[in-house]
């Protein structure tokens, strides 16, 4: 039963960090496009408090979102509602995680985030440590090696 968690997990995470390389890849797209680099190089020398105020806006941004999605759930469209908090998941997570590297060293002058934020990457490292060692993970980790290759390989 444990391998058989460790290797559902294993896949999880090869999800996730694939869509965390085309989620970085799209934010570093989109502050171009919007040419937000200098609100970028504001955030990096904010206030911790500041930073704070920074980190909740795209929550505050993603939360009607997730309100719409939720609602046409409860209306019985669900395919609508499953795709809009998808949506809402994606930029909440593109959003969220961008203010939170810019912020870091502010947000982490809080002790009780200092606090969560160590405790959580403690757990991660561990969890990550202990799926990436499947063999699951390697065959997956190497397929989407080919797949990059074979991807660059028809738009060079």
């Amino acid at each position: 039963m444990k391998k058989f968690l460790l290797s559902i997990l294993a896949i999880i995470l090869i999800i996730e960090e694939w869509l965390w390389d085309v989620l970085t890849s799209f934010g570093h797209l989109l502050i171009r496009s919007l040419r937000l680099e200098a609100v970028e190089r504001w955030l990096v020398q904010v206030s911790p408090n500041a930073a704070l105020i920074a980190v909740l806006i795209p929550m505050m941004i993603v939360t009607p979102i997730n309100l719409a999605a939720f609602a046409m759930l409860a209306r019985g469209m669900i395919l609508q509602g499953i795709l809009l908090e998808l949506v809402a998941k994606l930029l909440g997570t593109l959003l969220v995680a961008r203010v939170f590297a810019l912020t870091k060293p502010q947000l982490l002058t809080f002790t009780i985030i200092a606090l969560l934020y160590s405790t959580i990457m403690r757990w991660l490292q561990w969890a990550h440590q202990k799926i990436t060692e499947t063999w699951v993970y390697q065959a997956m980790k190497s397929a989407k090696a080919a797949a990059k290759a074979r991807f660059r390989a028809w738009f060079s």
